[in-house]
């Protein structure tokens, strides 16, 4: 793991909840959520591993700046990419004691570590806490949910709940800027790069979308995109 650079509220190590915000209070926003203040910074360069598939699962992850991308490697050596996390999003909660998955950091990004012990002391006494933990398992289980929906879909299909989704977590929710490559894309919905390429263009020439640059995306029609996924 990179060195950590800067200190937030409680180390990594820690097993007081003497940071963490009064459960009485209310939060309004992903920086008040109580984990979120937990654990310390840590910078990662671009293509940086966070950690790697069978490693031990020690850390609970939060995206801050930048992405993460999270890789499954079969046996035979064959190499998918599932999912992306933007800032806001958790990621790095396991069932097991391993991590099933690897995760890389797209461009520069900024992340919040959280020892899992700190947080497994902390929900025998903070109702909120456990909520929120709750709350980022369910959000994994619904990841994995339209994954495997995923399975059934057409390459516009995939494309438009790939855009859906993205400008969802845009801030204007009219212009797309996707922090990942093509290839990234392409290997994440189980398609070709040319695929992708062939498909946005489709949907271009619809006028559902317009292309700005490779990563730059301007959402002309969002009604449309969402009746393509359902």
């Amino acid at each position: 793991m990179p060195a950590l650079i800067a200190d937030e509220r409680c180390s990594v190590n820690c097993f007081d909840d003497c940071s963490l915000p009064s459960s009485s209070k209310s939060r309004k926003s992903a920086g008040d959520e109580p984990i979120a203040h937990m654990g310390k910074i840590v910078q990662y360069k671009r293509g940086a591993e966070i950690f790697g598939q069978g490693q031990p699962a020690l850390y609970l992850y939060r995206v801050l700046t930048g992405a993460v991308r999270t890789v499954w490697i079969s046996n035979g050596g064959r190499r998918q990419i599932r999912d992306f996390y933007l800032p806001g999003d958790y990621f790095g909660l396991e069932m097991g004691s391993a991590h099933s998955l690897s995760a890389y950091a797209i461009g520069d990004t900024q992340i919040r570590v959280i020892n899992v012990h700190t947080i497994a002391k902390l929900t025998g006494r903070r109702k909120d806490v456990t909520h929120q933990l709750l709350q980022v398992k369910d959000d994994e289980l619904v990841r994995l949910q339209d994954q495997t929906l995923l399975l059934n879909k057409t390459a516009e299909e995939r494309i438009a709940w790939f855009l859906v989704r993205m400008t969802a977590r845009s801030e204007t929710q009219k212009f797309i800027t996707l922090p990942m490559p093509r290839k990234d894309v392409a290997e994440h919905l189980g398609l070709t790069i040319e695929t992708v390429s062939r498909t946005m263009r489709q949907l271009e020439s619809a006028g559902l979308i317009k292309s700005l640059s490779r990563r730059r995306i301007q959402v002309l029609n969002d009604k449309a995109l969402r009746k393509l996924v359902s």
